[in-house]
């Protein structure tokens, strides 16, 4: 059994696993620690990855992986992961988007109306200016004067490759 200077090991190693790999169940890391020749039980696991406050977040395909909130590690990583967590909130409540000059309305399932902004706002879109959820399956989005409503769209696919959904564009 291994003493403190272990279990610091140990918890540097399950850090180091976490931001460099996606993992995805504790099973998976319970064999990668195995493999760099730690002797661990799943209920120590367990402990090890409440004490780091180790949390799951979607990775952007429908799987969750692990975190390490406020970690030291890449930021791009960190960026990436939590990019991925608003992608999946938008999709899931996406239905529709149209557009009429420098107005887009984002038509959601019933209730979705405010995670789907709040993914709006953090993908952080040049040119718009703003957005407002509505009470319950619609989200405003308001464009600086010079952007339309297809800049918007445009920039929304590079973000979200996989958004094929029908578009209306009002013209």
């Amino acid at each position: 059994m291994r003493g403190r200077q272990g279990r610091q090991e140990r918890l540097e190693a399950v850090r180091t696993l976490i931001q460099t790999r996606k993992i995805k169940s504790q099973d998976a890391l319970l064999t990668c620690l195995q493999a760099e020749g730690f002797d661990v039980a799943q209920a120590t696991l367990s402990r090890d990855l409440k004490a780091l406050e180790v949390g799951k977040v979607s990775d952007g395909s429908g799987e969750c992986v692990y975190f390490l909130p406020g970690a030291a590690g890449p930021h791009k990583e960190r960026e990436r992961i939590r990019l991925h967590a608003h992608i999946h909130d938008f999709l899931k409540g996406y239905i529709s988007i149209e557009w009429s000059s420098t107005v887009v309305l984002v038509k959601t399932h019933s209730g979705h109306s405010d995670p789907v902004c709040v993914a709006l706002d953090n993908f952080d879109i040049d040119g718009v200016m703003g957005t407002i959820a509505g009470r319950d399956d619609t989200v405003a989005v308001f464009l600086r004067d010079g952007f339309c409503g297809a800049d918007f769209f445009k920039r929304l696919q590079e973000i979200i490759p996989e958004l094929r959904e029908y578009v209306k564009a009002a013209h």
